[in-house]
């Protein structure tokens, strides 16, 4: 995981290790300060030299003005390089989640993969920054401080070093209670996100229910486990740091003893003893920093860990050199497919339908026949265990998913509008199209007089989802553009079943003039929308009951003749 992690700095390997170099020559700097207060109160305060005093006043200003320099470059550029990797994991995220299978987000809640995305990558960049600085910073401090306290007094810093293996042994110790208790957190954080969002997303419904006190009490209770979730982990950390700062603590009075009976006995003189309190007081700060920089790195790669997690999730399958789906006509036949969902029941078992180019076939039937499953196999939003699906002899499993889709035009009951305008969501169907190929749409959707009629016509903000717009308006975009994607095959999956009669009315003539001259495929619970499809096949738990046209089938006075006259 560690060599995934680092992967990402190669792009601005050149800043980072300058940034790294800058952290360098910071210790060094602050290196300096003990020794030339060791000399100046060993030499330059005994012999009375004044001006070496100014030559040492000057020469420590330099190095702080040197020093406020590098440090403006790493907190200046370190974090560039934090943002700019936090930019590069979210969108590697973005578009890992724009491949993967429907069966992921079945399975998996909107605000949880909301969180990953926002708050594991932001503690990702705060690790990809801070992480490798403080810790190259501790690294040459202890090294640099260690080496100079020998050439002080070696036996006192022999003194010095034996509580140190207690600190590493405490620090082991913790560490694992504490990466275990905030990896929780973060699952009980994706969850509270997940519950806000869906409760947002749902608040008209809750409003219209007078449902606040059952969303509070949802809301309370995924928040507390939450709160109870951080709690264990504050109080892990909490007994981290405080035997670390206590064993810190009293290392520092160990030192202050031992240095103190060193200068009473005369083994070191007053200068070396300021100094090595100083070098001690520095020494203790890149421990400090290194038991902050595990709270870090524990926050950062539990975050990562979760990241890795949604990129070594498997894509929607693709062969190797896929060929792209052309001149399509629109023929379907579907062979002896078999579809189940997350090892259920086979929803689909060895079905078999035929749909000839350029016409409408209607599925009709009760709940639970594989209407709405067979029209999301064809755009393989979801894979079959067996049998084939062809579009104009072509199975659909050796073409590209990219071209397979755009040949394929789906209008649903519940329509999804992004945030925007509405000449945005039009555009959707296609991204290059012009203002006149929009405006086509918009006609031939029944939509562009509406339009007109708004005060900012084609660019009116329709808010989130479409809110501001009543359900045939949405639709109609939804039609228009589909339009303006011109596709060869279209699905028309309950399009109008939650729409009011007269609205019904206006969107099945749009839909008529969006089928023409296009395979169609028409999921409907209202049978009088399927009378004129070409064929009509009746779908049950048994797989097809009945086919036929609507006369037809009305003669038989079988299922459908039932479903008709209820």
């Amino acid at each position: 995981m560690l060599k995934s992690f680092i992967r990402y700095y190669k792009p601005y390997k050149k800043l980072f290790i300058l940034d790294l170099l800058a952290a360098f020559l910071v210790s060094a700097c602050d290196l300096f300060y003990p020794m030339i207060t060791r000399n100046i109160i060993n030499d330059v305060i005994p012999n009375k030299q004044i001006k070496l005093l100014f030559v040492f006043a000057i020469v420590l200003t330099l190095i702080f003005l040197i020093k406020a320099g590098l440090n403006y470059f790493m907190q200046y550029w370190g974090h560039v390089v934090g943002v700019r990797m936090q930019a590069d994991m979210r969108r590697d995220l973005f578009d890992k989640l724009q491949d993967m299978p429907n069966r992921y987000f079945d399975n998996n809640k909107t605000g949880v993969i909301m969180s990953r995305i926002i708050n594991d990558l932001l503690d990702i960049s705060e690790l990809a920054h801070h992480g490798p600085e403080d810790l190259f910073i501790s690294l040459v401090m202890l090294v640099g401080s260690f080496i100079i306290l020998c050439t002080i007094n070696v036996p006192l810093t022999i003194i010095t070093f034996a509580i140190i293996p207690f600190l590493l042994f405490y620090t082991i110790h913790k560490r694992n209670k504490m990466k275990k208790a905030f990896k929780e957190t973060r699952v009980k954080t994706g969850e509270v996100n997940a519950t806000i969002e869906n409760s947002i997303s749902g608040v008209r419904v809750t409003k219209s229910f007078g449902n606040k006190s059952y969303e509070m009490e949802k809301f309370d209770k995924s928040n507390g486990i939450f709160k109870k979730a951080r709690e264990h982990a504050y109080k892990a950390m909490a007994e981290y740091f405080s035997g670390m700062f206590f064993l810190v603590d009293m290392l520092e009075l160990i030192v202050l003893i031992a240095a103190g009976y060193f200068t009473y006995l005369g083994k070191i003189n007053v200068g070396d003893f300021a100094a090595y309190l100083l070098y001690i007081k520095m020494f203790l700060q890149p421990i400090r920093k290194l038991i902050n920089f595990n709270e870090m790195f524990q926050n950062g790669m539990s975050g990562f860990e979760r990241y890795e997690e949604i990129m070594n999730e498997e894509n929607e399958k693709e062969i190797p050199n896929a060929k792209d789906l052309k001149d399509v006509k629109g023929k379907i036949t579907i062979k002896d497919v078999t579809f189940r969902y997350d090892n259920k029941e086979s929803i689909l078992e060895k079905f078999n339908l035929d749909i000839e180019a350029g016409k409408m076939v209607a599925l009709v039937g009760p709940s639970g026949g594989g209407k709405t499953t067979i029209c999301n196999l064809i755009p393989r939003f979801y894979d079959y265990e067996s049998g084939q699906i062809f579009i104009d002899d072509v199975d659909i499993s050796t073409v590209t998913l990219k071209s397979l889709r755009e040949n394929i035009g789906i209008v649903q009951q519940d329509v999804f509008l992004f945030t925007g305008t509405i000449k945005e969501n039009i555009m959707y169907g296609n991204p290059n199209a012009t203002d006149e190929e929009v405006i086509e749409a918009a006609k031939n959707a029944c939509l562009h007089d509406f339009i007109m009629g708004l005060e900012d016509g084609y660019d009116t903000f329709i808010g989130e989802r479409g809110v501001k717009l009543s359900g045939g308006q949405k639709q109609r975009i939804s039609i228009a553009r589909v339009f303006l994607k011109n596709p060869a095959i279209l699905i028309l999956d309950e399009a109008t079943s939650a729409l009011d009669n007269v609205t019904e009315y206006e969107i099945q003539k749009a839909l008529e003039e969006l089928s023409k001259d296009r395979t169609t495929l028409v999921v409907a619970h209202r049978l009088s929308t399927v009378k004129n499809s070409d064929e009509i096949v009746v779908l049950t738990d048994k797989g097809i009951e009945e086919r036929g046209t609507h006369e037809e089938l009305m003669k038989l006075g079988g299922v459908y003749s039932n479903l008709h006259n209820l």
